[in-house]
């Protein structure tokens, strides 16, 4: 097990190596091109021989090398239903489109932007008082519960993709 970063100083690298982990950094302006550092992130992980890698807190696209290693096995999460709301901004424009209903989709990543198949989601209830921060926490609290479910269920179980259907077990 590993955690990797693209910066110094997270709690997410803090809290790998209290667990034991190891770590490591790549940060693309160590880099003088984005596909060096691609491929150096790539490497790193590869070294690990990952049966899953998890993008929690990684606000970073990978590329195409990146992705093909690792495809099928490279999840991530959002802070939206998906297909709504993709991008940065998934509670702010959930508030500005008016749903009763947002939440956080954990899905398989592709070339896409937030477009890859879904294996689970769950809905936070929108608030009338709700500003974007306090719906942001409340979906940040239900998404950290659906990681740690759904990834204990595919490493347990096992999953497959069909299309755009993600089956575990």
């Amino acid at each position: 097990m590993a955690v990797g970063a693209d910066r110094d100083g997270i709690e997410g690298l803090a809290r790998g190596e209290r667990a034991g982990a190891a770590t490591f950094v790549h940060r693309v302006r160590d880099f003088d091109e984005r596909a060096d550092w691609d491929a150096a992130l790539t490497a790193s992980v590869a070294s690990y021989e990952p049966d899953l890698v998890v993008s929690a807190g990684f606000l970073k696209l990978v590329g195409a090398d990146f992705l093909a290693a690792f495809a099928d096995r490279y999840v991530n999460t959002h802070n939206s239903l998906l297909p709504s709301f993709v991008g940065i901004h998934g509670p702010r424009d959930a508030l500005a489109y008016g749903v009763k209903l947002a939440g956080a989709t954990l899905f398989f990543v592709d070339d896409g932007v937030d477009t890859g198949p879904i294996i689970a989601q769950v809905a936070v209830p929108v608030l009338d008082d709700d500003t974007e921060d306090t719906l942001l926490e409340r979906i940040k609290e239900a998404e950290r519960r659906q990681l740690v479910d759904a990834l204990g269920s595919m490493v347990r179980r096992g999953w497959t993709i069909d299309g755009r259907k993600v089956t575990i077990g």
